[in-house]
């Protein structure tokens, strides 16, 4: 027999009880029994050690009489106390204090001696149960109510006041249960929180579970289904004292261990802990450390909710921050429970879990083995999805909340991660307590830290091991409580930023978008998360569900791979437009671009490419939209000046472009443009819907009436988008086809100069055209928006428009006074040629378009609405508007708009090409009469006038009158509009229809004053000669 525990004495039955006529230790009976048991030979003789013994190895006893002889003394030994020898001596003094009742010799009521040991055990429970109270058992009387409840632990009539308390609902529940090695115990427990089970018996049910927490030999069941298992692994001490070994936490604990670390444990001793452990999880009283710790809690947030698990999930409820705050002792309590039960392991432990989620995972989780610890993995999977319901989805995660602080309580993660966790994070076993002192969470950040490592950065984790913490990072990122470390460092910001934002996810895009603003610790772990996100965005589990249709028709190849590196999230950036797309998926793919933009650490792919190029030419630099600029000025300057060497290394520069390309795409995108445009953009575009680049199409088309704030960042926009046109993302989709029609070979900076040349095929697609037009109509405004004009003209602007420069300011449109002074020097024929060949196509495309021309719209709005509103209301502009202008010129009062017109007439004299209805007119003539001479200088012009007065030619009569309406308008012309100088009464004289005339007769008369000059001078070289002679 062991001595770890005090031999019970039956004293009152050796001396009283015999069965058959025989003592129970009389010579016959002893040796014959003896040779059955040998464990009790050693037992002294005449002090009731043996009976004592016999009880304890009557499992072994095969011998039909011998047994049944066993069994009945037991039961007549257990109906009354007082025949338990020395238990009367060890508790007689607390069965006094505690009032349990008579211990008069002469009290004969059998059935009140059973409330006698129950009053003991409920005084030993509530001990336990009490941080000082008030009243203790001794020492001697614990072991002795201990070894009693041990001793009674087969057959439930041994526990005289659970027998009398429950032997209704053991009709009622447990009828066909044969009594015996703890079957009817198991059976009421399993039916303790069914509604007609009666409250006297589910409170002595209660008691006995207490006792079994305390001591796991309580249960029979437990202690032989688990005998070998525990001697195995050391889990139970021999030869000492009743101590922490014989608590059932510890057991379980121990026992738990050696299953996670692949250990075998029978599957009987497992069927049993599973058991146990759910009793744990359904009835928080049984669990003295959370009574003693959560009492206050439990009275205050969870009162009437004791059955089946709900005061626990109250109280995980309420540690989450949903209903308010539980103390420390109560939060380590419970978590120390969690890991007792290890529901993690098997969800079926977590009763209230199991019946909320039953229909989910019928549903959603049916093709994986019940009990399997995948199962919470899948319900997380399902998590805010139409198949998760309201009760699951809660439960779930106040169970979640406490296995996300402790590694361990995953057991798939504890299986494929104990090596790289002890290699990389320096833990211990499963239930080793130095863990314990570790922050809550430590070890799984640990670990993701360590997953998304490369090879460069140190050691990383196993395949296995890493594919299991991504798993987990993805499901727990829907919700910022299962982030510990988020949690404890974000708390006050959470409640200072995101009260509000009470959805699924919010939370943690609250604090992205309010980055700036949080405390330096909370910024960290929030940058840190944001950094690994955008490495893997799948952790994003809820953007991953909302893109799904997107992911699977145009990202599905970039999903599939292991490590995304961050190539999925730039597929959806790519795809964010297409048809597919809806509308959450295109707001969370906005949101993580604009969190990108608060620290270029965020773009996985352009901090790889791009860190060392920032560390050299960008240091100090910290967001994003500063460092690209940094680096597109440092690409540019590099470019300008030609310099042998890029200092941006190549691959910085090619993921540069990408970030430049989708920058364009939302304002928000451009902090600074965004900032200073906030008012306008309310003011003017507040119907308008952000990406696609349409807010900035729109501060365009009202860019007259922006503040000058705005207008300076717009025109600076522009400036840049003209130099390279792929920027320009309005342009670059809309002419999409066009380009690859038209441009496939043209370089990003040449782009928009190739759709202009094809801007009038035939095959141009008619809103890509009109979206050419728009951009031609920017460029004539200011010659900086036009790069070609600009190189073309670097000698000509200063010389001949200087005084308009001096004048102008810089960010601000010159609204084409530039271009018109070249254009009246082109007139003049003063121009350079690569000047006049850019000025020419200008001209000639503002002769088809009036639009084009904003000195024309600038000064001629009102006659072109009075006079030429029909012409301005044509779909297609093929010059209508100007030559209405030309044929009402004696209409227009205006003096500016005039000189407008006047401009326009003295530029069609320098080239026909600049008059497209004359043009078209004389197409023919030009061919038959003037093919031979070549465009420019006013040549071909000259051809058809010459043609005009030669009355051998016959010219078509279109032409013919067209020609005479020009003829006309020059005389007026030059009526109106004298010469400004020599140089323009020249250009007059030379391109004037009667040319020939007026060269006769200055000919003629620089003869005359030729002659007069020569007889002047003979005269007075005459009369000088006379005067000498005198």
């Amino acid at each position: 027999m062991s001595e770890a525990y005090p031999k019970v004495f039956f004293q009152k039955a050796y001396k009283h009880t015999t069965f058959s006529g025989y003592a129970i230790e009389s010579i016959e009976l002893q040796k014959h029994i003896l040779q059955i048991i040998k464990e009790c030979a050693d037992e002294p003789v005449g002090r009731g050690y043996l009976v004592s013994c016999l009880v304890d190895h009557r499992g072994n006893i095969t011998e039909y009489q011998c047994h049944q002889y066993i069994t009945k003394m037991t039961a007549i030994i257990f109906s009354d106390y007082r025949l338990i020898c020395g238990f009367m001596d060890d508790c007689k003094n607390d069965i006094n204090i505690l009032k349990c009742g008579s211990i008069r010799l002469g009290e004969k009521d059998a059935h009140s001696q059973g409330e006698v040991v129950s009053c003991l055990e409920k005084g030993l429970v509530k001990e336990a149960e009490e941080g000082d109270p008030k009243i203790q058992v001794s020492e001697l009387c614990k072991k002795a109510i201990l070894r009693v409840a041990e001793l009674s632990s087969d057959d439930f009539h041994l526990d005289r006041h659970l027998y009398f308390a429950c032997r209704d609902d053991r009709e009622r529940f447990c009828e066909n249960t044969q009594a015996g090695e703890g079957r009817v115990y198991k059976c009421l427990f399993n039916h303790k929180f069914e509604e007609s089970m009666s409250e006297k018996c589910r409170e002595a049910l209660t008691t006995r579970q207490k006792l079994i927490a305390q001591d796991y030999k309580v249960s029979y069941s437990l202690a032989k289904s688990c005998k070998s298992d525990l001697k195995k692994y050391r889990c139970n001490v021999e030869n000492l004292p009743r101590s922490r070994e014989a608590r059932l936490s510890y057991l379980l604990m121990c026992l738990e261990s050696a299953v996670h670390r692949g250990r075998q444990v029978s599957s009987e001793c497992q069927g049993e802990m599973l058991d146990y452990r759910r009793m744990l999880m359904e009835d928080f009283s049984l669990s003295p450390e959370i009574i003693l710790s959560c009492r206050g809690e439990i009275e205050h947030h969870c009162s009437g909710l004791h059955r089946k698990g709900r005061t626990l999930h109250c109280l995980m409820k309420v540690i989450r921050g949903e209903k308010g705050n539980l103390g420390m002792n109560c939060q380590q309590a419970l978590q120390t429970l969690i890991q007792e039960t290890d529901p993690g392991a098997d969800y079926r432990i977590d009763r209230a879990l199991n019946e909320a989620c039953e229909s989910v995972i019928q549903t959603a989780c049916k093709h994986i083995r019940s009990g399997d610890p995948m199962i919470l993995s899948c319900l997380m999977e399902h998590l805010y999805t139409e198949k998760m319901v309201e009760d699951c989805e809660h439960r779930l995660l106040e169970l979640q909340y406490f296995i996300s602080r402790d590694w361990k309580l995953d057991p798939v993660l504890y299986r494929k991660c104990q090596g790289d966790a002890s290699r990389l994070c320096h833990t211990h076993g499963w239930n080793e307590t130095s863990d314990l002192m570790m922050t809550p969470g430590a070890v799984f950040s640990c670990l993701y830290r360590h997953a998304y490592r490369t090879e460069e950065q140190g050691r990383r984790l196993s395949r296995e091991c890493r594919a299991e913490v991504q798993r987990i990072l993805h499901q727990r990122a829907m919700d910022v409580k299962l982030d510990p470390a988020l949690q404890d460092k974000c708390l006050i910001d959470l409640g200072k930023w995101c009260s509000e934002k009470t959805e699924t996810g919010q939370e943690l895009e609250c604090l992205q978008d309010h980055l700036d603003d949080l405390v330096v610790e909370c910024r960290d772990i929030v940058g840190n998360l944001t950094e690994l996100e955008s490495e893997d965005i799948q952790i994003e589990a809820l953007l991953m569900r909302a893109c799904e249709p997107i992911i699977q028709n145009f990202c599905h190849d970039v999903a599939d791979n292991q490590i995304d590196s961050g190539d999925l999230m730039e597929c959806l950036i790519q795809n964010k437009h297409q048809k597919d797309m809806n509308e959450k998926c295109a707001i969370g793919v906005t949101h993580f671009q604009l969190v990108q933009m608060k620290d270029f650490r965020f773009s996985y792919k352009f901090k790889m490419a791009c860190k060392e190029d920032v560390l050299k030419l960008c240091p100090n630099i910290k967001k994003k939209v500063d460092v690209v600029i940094c680096l597109s000025t440092t690409v540019r300057n590099d470019t300008l000046q030609e310099a042998k060497e890029h200092r941006v290394s190549l691959k910085c520069r090619r993921q540069l472009r990408v970030e430049e390309l989708e920058m364009t795409e939302d304002i928000r995108l451009e902090p600074d443009l965004y900032e200073a445009c906030k008012s306008d953009i309310k003011n003017y575009c507040s119907t308008v819907q952000y990406g696609n680049a349409q807010i900035i199409e729109c501060l365009k088309e009202n860019k007259k009436q922006l503040s000058t704030r705005c207008h300076q960042k717009v025109f600076k926009l522009q400036e840049t988008e003209m130099m390279d046109p792929e920027l320009d993302y309005t342009l670059m989709r809309v002419c999409k086809q066009m380009i690859k029609r038209f441009c496939p070979e043209a370089d990003s900076k040449t782009m928009l100069q190739c759709l202009k040349q094809n801007k009038n095929s035939e095959l141009m697609d008619p809103k890509c055209k009109q979206m050419i037009t728009k951009r031609q109509i920017t460029q004539n405004t200011d010659y900086r928006l036009n790069p070609v004009l600009r190189k073309a003209c670097k000698a000509d602007i200063p010389k001949f428009c200087h005084g308009i420069l001096t004048k102008a300011k810089d960010d601000s449109e010159l609204e084409g006074q530039v271009i018109s002074c070249l254009k009246l020097r082109y007139a003049d024929q003063r121009l350079s040629p690569d000047c006049e060949d850019q000025i020419r196509i200008i001209i000639q495309e503002s002769a088809l378009d009036y639009r084009l021309d904003p000195q024309l719209q600038l000064h001629c709005s009102e006659e072109i609405s009075s006079l030429c509103a029909e012409e301005a209301a044509a779909q297609e502009q093929t010059g209508q508007v100007e030559e209405c202008l030309k044929v009402n010129l004696l209409k227009i009062k205006t003096e500016l708009c005039k000189k407008e017109v006047l401009n326009m007439l003295k530029e069609s004299k320098a080239d026909i090409f600049v008059d497209p209805v004359l043009h078209t007119a004389c197409a023919l003539d030009i061919k038959h009469h003037c093919a031979a001479i070549t465009p420019g200088r006013g040549r071909q012009m000259s051809c058809l006038m010459e043609a005009l007065e030669d009355k051998r030619v016959r010219l078509q009569p279109e032409c013919k009158k067209r020609l005479n309406d020009r003829i006309e308008m020059w005389s007026y012309a030059a009526k109106v509009a004298p010469a400004d100088g020599f140089s323009d009464l020249a250009m007059q004289v030379m391109t004037s229809p009667s040319k020939n005339y007026i060269l006769s007769v200055i000919s003629g008369s620089i003869c005359i004053l030729f002659l007069i000059g020569l007889m002047c001078g003979r005269i007075t070289k005459r009369v000088t000669r006379e005067l000498k002679d005198r």
